[in-house]
C-alpha cells in the first residue's frame, strides 16, 4: 500500500494514533511531562503559540492549561483530529483557532510573530530541503525571544536512513504488541515510505542558519527527542 500523502494513515482515521499513545509506544507521557516542565520555565509575559501538525492536541492541551497562551493556533491535515482538538482545547482561557492545512505552508505563509512554535512528530515527514525551509520560516516568524519546541524522531550521527528504519521497524514489531496485525503492517509501510529523520547535527545546523543558534536537549527516549531552539541561551526564561 502506498500513500501519496505522508499523513494519510492518520487523516483517514485518528484511531490508530490514539491507540499508539494510549499504550505509550512513542513515549508521549514522558515527552509531554518534559514539555510541561519546559513551558513552566517561560517568563510570565503573555505569549502566542502556533502548533504545527497539532493532531488532536490531547497531550499538549494539559501543558497549556498551567501557563495558557493568549492565542493558540493549531494546524493539521486531519479533519478528524481537529474536531477532537476542539474538545481538548475547550477550557483554554485564551483564543483558540484551528485550521486545516499543511504545516510547512502554514509556517511559511504566516505574517504574524509567534512566541512559541511547537511541532510534534511531524517534521520527519519532510525532505531535507523542506526541513531547511521550515527552519528558515521558523526563524522569520519567531519573536526575538521566541522558542521553537521540536518533538520528533532523530537518527544517530553517521547512521543512514535504511539502518535507522530497520531499527525502528524492529522496535515497532517487538514493542507495539497491542496494535492489530493489519494496522501494524500499515503503520510499518507508512514509516518505511514516509519517515525521513535527520541526525541531530543536521537539525542544529539548519536552525543555526535560520538564526536559532542555541539548541537544548530537553529529553530523549530511544529515537524520540524533545529539542528547544532559541536565538540565545536565556530567551524568555524565568530569572533566578
Amino acid at each position: 500500500m502506498s500513500f501519496l500523502d505522508p499523513a494519510a494513515i492518520f487523516t483517514r482515521s485518528w484511531s490508530l494514533y490514539d491507540l499508539l499513545t494510549e499504550h505509550n509506544y512513542m513515549f508521549h507521557r514522558e515527552i509531554y511531562a518534559g514539555v510541561d516542565e519546559l513551558l513552566g520555565l517561560r517568563d510570565d509575559s503573555p505569549y502566542r503559540l502556533l502548533d504545527l501538525g497539532c493532531g488532536n492536541a490531547r497531550y499538549l492541551a494539559p501543558c497549556l492549561m498551567r501557563i495558557p497562551p493568549t492565542l493558540y493556533r493549531g494546524v493539521d491535515l486531519s479533519e478528524t483530529a481537529l474536531a477532537e482538538a476542539h474538545e481538548y482545547l475547550a477550557e483554554l482561557p485564551g483564543e483558540v483557532v484551528l485550521t486545516q492545512g499543511d504545516l510547512l505552508d502554514a509556517v511559511e505563509s504566516t505574517a504574524e510573530s509567534w512566541d512559541v512554535l511547537f511541532t510534534g512528530f511531524a517534521l520527519h515527514h519532510l525532505m531535507t530541503d523542506q526541513k531547511a525551509r521550515f527552519f528558515r520560516a521558523a526563524g522569520r516568524s519567531l519573536s526575538e525571544k521566541g522558542w521553537l519546541i521540536l518533538v520528533d524522531v532523530v537518527r544517530e550521527e553517521n547512521q543512514d536512513r535504511e539502518t535507522y528504519l530497520d531499527g525502528y521497524l524492529r522496535f515497532m514489531h517487538e514493542k507495539w504488541t497491542e496494535v492489530p496485525r493489519d494496522q501494524l503492517e500499515e503503520a510499518c509501510t507508512h514509516v518505511r515510505e514516509h519517515d525521513y529523520p535527520e541526525p541531530l547535527s543536521t537539525l542544529q545546523e539548519m536552525a543555526r542558519q535560520a538564526g536559532l543558534s542555541h539548541m537544548r536537549l530537553i529529553g530523549r527516549h530511544a529515537q524520540h527527542h524533545t529539542l528547544l531552539f532559541t536565538r540565545s541561551a536565556t530567551s524568555a526564561m524565568k530569572k533566578g
